[in-house]
C-alpha cells in the first residue's frame, strides 16, 4: 500500500511541476463550485491545469495557498506556504548535508485528501519534495518560473 501511495504522490507531484495556466472559463463548474464552497470569501488569482487536475492559486491574508481538484470537483490536495524555519528538522538536516552553502528560499506544506502530508523546499528554482517524516521523495525543476514571478 505504501508503494501505491508513493507512486501516486510522485505522479501527482510530477504533474504539478508541469502546470499550465488556464482561463476561468476552462475550469469545470464542479471545480469552481467546490472551491467556492471551501473558500467562500477568497478570490482565485490563477487557475492551472496539472495533468487531469485543476489548481486554484489564492491568498489567505498574506499567505500563498493552492487547492487542487479533479474535474468532478473532488479535493485532491491543498498547499500552504510556510516559513522555511517551519520545515521539519529532518528536512533542514537533509538540505544542510546535501546542499552545503545553499538555503531554501521558499517552503510549503501539502496536505492530500487522504490526510497524507508532504513538504516542499525550494532551492535555486528546484523544488525538493519530502514526506512528513522528512524523507526525500523527489526533486522537480520548475518549468513555469516566469509565471510564478508574475504573482
Amino acid at each position: 500500500m505504501k508503494t501505491i501511495i508513493t507512486i501516486f504522490a510522485l505522479a501527482l507531484g510530477t504533474s504539478f511541476a508541469n502546470a499550465q495556466a488556464v482561463k476561468d472559463t476552462e475550469v469545470p463548474a464542479a471545480v469552481k463550485d467546490a472551491f467556492k464552497k471551501a473558500y467562500p470569501s477568497v478570490k482565485v488569482q490563477k487557475w492551472e491545469k496539472e495533468g487531469a487536475n485543476f489548481e486554484a492559486e489564492f491568498m489567505v491574508g498574506k499567505i500563498e495557498n493552492a487547492a487542487a481538484y479533479d474535474a468532478s470537483g473532488n479535493l485532491v490536495m491543498t498547499e500552504v506556504e510556510i516559513k522555511v524555519t517551519e520545515l521539519p528538522k529532518a528536512i533542514t538536516d537533509y538540505l544542510n548535508t546535501n546542499m552545503k552553502g545553499k538555503k531554501a528560499n521558499e517552503a510549503s506544506k501539502m496536505t492530500y485528501a487522504d490526510g497524507k502530508v508532504n513538504y516542499e523546499a525550494e532551492v535555486d528554482d528546484v523544488d525538493y519534495i519530502f514526506d512528513d517524516k522528512g524523507n526525500f521523495i523527489e526533486k522537480e525543476v520548475e518549468t513555469d518560473k516566469k509565471d510564478d514571478d508574475k504573482k
